[in-house]
């Protein structure tokens, strides 16, 4: 039996009552494959592993150890927000790692989207095996892989939780949403009682801005990512459009582009805006943007991010497989 597919017969989760009966039997096959175990989870903050530490917290409490790693890749005031939320405001027994100079060090030159991905994915894992040697009793690593990491990882593009895994894993898989869709995750989500700015908070792909950074990723071009982004979201808020617009995110080619600034002439980076709608993470569209808000948005990157010379709109309807631009 193909574990890694969901049942032809399996409901879509839609109802408060379908997401309690998933969760009290993901509570008893968590409780039956762990034991006494201890299990340690990547936790991001992002909605996939936020529900699965709510999960993981129910069914083995304290067993569970929550790591959170700063690999350099998150997003500006994202690592200091999960640190807040989890640890200050949810109890959590979450350890911290500040490894951002051990990731960048290992994709210095590296240019291709999937050797990207797999350097990434490999790395957490390592980060998490030096963590499980300071504790006991850590036979399991969770994950909150979703279906539709598993199609697109067949043939399309690696993500990190599948097939950037190395072969010599010395961890037992715990993945108790890998079958859900990201719109049955956040029904779980709500019923499971966390917070709704975090059951909706927007996707982040795992390698993080390392596959909005473009080519090779450099500290310059990643740090306009990093504020680029921050300026988006900034004026999304502002127009009310983070409830309406699912993902939207920069990102910074390893290209320049001649502009202008302060009536000189300048060689410097086009920043990239990116918009989709969707339910289910599976089919994508891209919503109209009020011309007011772009260049809005254009005017502050152009005016506070280094490096920065031209704003570009992606307009294309994209299927999930491209959702990210690597």
């Amino acid at each position: 039996m193909n574990t890694n597919k969901r049942p032809e017969n399996m409901q879509r989760i839609t109802t408060p009552e379908q997401a309690e009966a998933f969760i009290t039997e993901q509570v008893a096959a968590i409780q039956s494959q762990v034991g006494s175990g201890g299990v340690l989870l990547a936790l991001s903050g992002g909605v996939d592993s936020s529900v699965v530490a709510a999960l993981l917290v129910r069914a083995i409490g304290k067993q569970l150890v929550c790591v959170h790693v700063n690999h350099g890749l998150m997003r500006k005031g994202e690592s200091e927000q999960v640190t807040e939320v989890f640890r200050n405001q949810l109890d959590a027994n979450l350890v911290y790692v500040d490894a951002t100079d051990r990731f960048l060090d290992k994709l210095a030159g590296v240019a291709e989207p999937e050797q990207k991905r797999k350097i990434i994915g490999a790395e957490f894992i390592r980060v998490f095996e030096e963590e499980a040697r300071k504790l006991e009793g850590i036979g399991f690593l969770a994950q909150g892989t979703i279906y539709p990491d598993i199609l697109e990882s067949d043939g399309v593009k690696a993500h990190h939780n599948v097939g950037g895994l190395p072969d010599d894993l010395q961890f037992e898989l715990v993945e108790p949403v890998k079958l859900l869709f990201k719109d049955e995750v956040r029904v779980v989500g709500e019923v499971l009682g966390l917070p709704a700015s975090m059951v909706h908070r927007q996707p982040f792909p795992g390698p993080g801005l390392g596959v909005r950074c473009l080519g090779a990723i450099t500290r310059d071009r990643l740090e306009a990512v990093r504020e680029s982004d921050a300026i988006l979201r900034e004026e999304f808020e502002r127009a009310g459009l983070t409830e309406q617009v699912w993902q939207f995110f920069t990102a910074v080619p390893d290209f320049r582009a001649t502009g202008v600034r302060d009536n000189k002439r300048v060689y410097d980076w086009p920043v990239i805006l990116r918009a989709i709608n969707t339910v289910d993470a599976m089919e994508a569209s891209v919503p109209e943007i009020d011309w007011k808000v772009l260049n809005r948005i254009s005017n502050r990157i152009l005016s506070e991010v280094s490096g920065a010379c031209r704003v570009l709109y992606d307009l294309s309807p994209k299927p999930p497989a491209t959702i990210e631009w690597e």
